[in-house]
């Protein structure tokens, strides 16, 4: 799968398809796809780039994007791939280097001399994709695949298949690749929704509240008269005192035979509404999931537990990688409440649990930002 880019036209990228391909498409939320401008220190570790021998004082991570985005410059990113050779079912671990004038490996080592590169690839005419199977239908040798696909390909025989050691490695070429394959064009794309924004500046955009937002002042209801509650304090303890009491309305519902459904039970389902909520599905389909939304901190989503069938388990990308926390249920007192941290802060349903932790980190590395949905549009 590959993301399509902001100026690209839908049209176009299917024309480019043959008859006989089974290719389809998919529109999902990528948070991840211009989070490189925002925090390049995640995308470009130091042991991967190089800078050109011209450069003698040290670069920042923000001159880092300057130099990609500029036409003379261009960092080296190197490293071992795996890459599969051409018709064969094996996979050779490979030193390559990427840089202005192309995508080369070294066929003596780590040698960066002239004449032990060997040219390996051109991305004017090819198109990157991330490997979602790699591992399973190529035989790779770690699920962190990705390759390139010539335009008006004759099928998988063309594909010039990779794949790294880890996440971050595969999220740095990836991202270094689409700089240099489209360069200033995705700074275009990335400023575009705030061109004419007051408080916009490069590599530095902060989002302006809306004016009714900003005019919204918290209420009380429950005397003879309505007061603004100024004190920001008690306009907390306000709003977490009506939501408890909207959650108790909403809950309480009659059964086939008239009496009311317990709470304990609702709170046992209600979850199952929700688009961030996925049922039965692996460790593996998560991670793929999260994914594909992209690796950004606090994209998320709760799933069943496989291991504990009476247990959830929450699904979390920080710092390039997805952790997993369980999501365990006690009962106290007759009442069933859900617990990440072994029953220090105690929730009733899973809905209440999720939106704490939007609010609070508590005992997680970040907050819970974006969720993944179930299906894509």
């Amino acid at each position: 799968g590959r993301a399509i880019e902001d100026h690209e036209l839908v049209m176009e990228v299917q024309s480019n398809w043959v008859m006989e391909e089974e290719n389809k498409l998919y529109f999902r939320k990528n948070y991840a796809k211009y989070e490189f401008f925002k925090n390049p220190l995640s995308f470009f570790p130091d042991h991967m780039i190089s800078f050109p021998s011209e450069t003698n004082a040290a670069v920042s991570h923000s001159g880092i994007l300057q130099m990609f985005l500029s036409s003379s410059t261009y960092p080296e990113i190197h490293g071992y791939l795996h890459a599969k050779e051409q018709g064969k079912k094996s996979w050779k671990k490979l030193y390559f280097l990427l840089r202005r004038s192309g995508f080369y490996f070294s066929t003596k080592g780590t040698s960066k001399e002239p004449r032990h590169l060997q040219f390996f690839c051109e991305f004017n005419n090819s198109d990157m994709y991330m490997s979602l199977t790699g591992k399973k239908i190529s035989g790779a040798p770690t699920n962190y695949g990705f390759c390139f696909k010539p335009n008006k390909s004759g099928g998988t025989r063309d594909l010039k298949q990779l794949c790294a050691d880890d996440e971050q490695s595969r999220t740095c070429w990836m991202t270094a690749i689409r700089l240099l394959k489209y360069g200033m064009q995705l700074y275009q794309n990335y400023m575009q929704p705030y061109h004419g924004r007051s408080g916009c500046s490069p590599l530095n955009i902060t989002t302006m509240r809306s004016i009714s937002e900003n005019s919204l002042v918290a209420m009380d209801f429950s005397g003879h008269r309505s007061r603004i509650i100024e004190n920001p304090t008690e306009a907390l303890t306000v709003a977490v005192e009506e939501g408890l009491a909207w959650r108790r309305r909403g809950c309480l519902r009659l059964n086939s035979h008239g009496s009311p459904i317990a709470m304990s039970n609702m709170g046992m389902s209600i979850h199952r509404s929700q688009s961030w909520f996925h049922h039965k599905i692996s460790r593996e389909e998560a991670q793929r999931l999260i994914l594909q939304h992209g690796l950004v901190d606090g994209v998320f989503l709760v799933r069943d537990s496989q291991s504990n069938p009476k247990t959830f388990v929450l699904s979390l990308s920080h710092g390039l990688k997805i952790k997993h926390f369980q999501i365990v249920p006690l009962e106290d007192d007759g009442k069933l409440f859900y617990t990440l941290d072994d029953g220090h802060t105690r929730f009733t349903d899973l809905i209440q649990l999720v939106e704490f932790y939007q609010l609070n980190k508590g005992v997680l590395p970040c907050k819970l930002k974006h969720y993944c949905a179930r299906i894509a549009l």
